[in-house]
């Protein structure tokens, strides 16, 4: 960096600098020396800005120099930093949407699955023994009909013959199981 500066000297400032010096190289009396704060000095305008003396003390700071400022570019470097991370963004989003939806997916194949083995334990826990079928079932239900039909006491000897087969039909189905169990 360029360690030049400029100073504006006015002509007032040089008038009043002549008429002091004598005054002061007489009072001159040695005063500590100031700290030099970190925060940088104004200019000061006017006539009371002096011109500065470089002194070989080892203490001494830099003169602070006033701020530059550069023109704002048309199309700052900001924008295209933000859509690269408007797009970095985008991209993990679609990834977090993708392994959404893949797990929603599993998670709907795990539940057929765990439904369809629950099914199958309980048809096999739960299955009824061997079921002998029931000997007379079509006489039954036409006894069964016939009675609905002629609900009254004088109707109901009408159902006699229905009554008879299925009572022969009994008969004869317990005397099977009779032989059957015997040999």
């Amino acid at each position: 960096m360029d360690d030049s500066f400029t100073i504006q000297i006015s002509s007032n400032l040089v008038n009043k600098l002549a008429r002091d010096d004598g005054h002061k190289l007489k009072k001159k009396v040695k005063k500590p020396k100031p700290k030099i704060p970190d925060e940088p000095v104004k200019p000061q305008t006017g006539a009371k800005q002096a011109s500065p003396v470089p002194k070989s003390s080892p203490d001494m700071a830099w003169p602070v120099q006033s701020p530059v400022f550069f023109p704002v570019p048309a199309t700052p470097p900001p924008v295209a930093v933000a859509l690269a991370e408007l797009e970095a963004i985008r991209a993990v989003v679609k990834q977090s949407e993708d392994a959404v939806k893949r797990l929603e997916k599993q998670e709907a194949d795990m539940v057929q699955e765990l439904t369809q083995k629950a099914k199958e334990l309980r048809d096999k826990e739960f299955k009824l023994p061997y079921q002998k079928s029931f000997p007379c079932l079509a006489e039954k239900e036409a006894c069964l009909e016939c009675y609905k039909k002629h609900q009254t006491p004088s109707e109901t000897l009408k159902c006699a013959p229905v009554v008879r087969s299925f009572a022969d039909c009994a008969r004869q189905s317990r005397q099977k199981q009779q032989v059957g169990s015997e040999a």
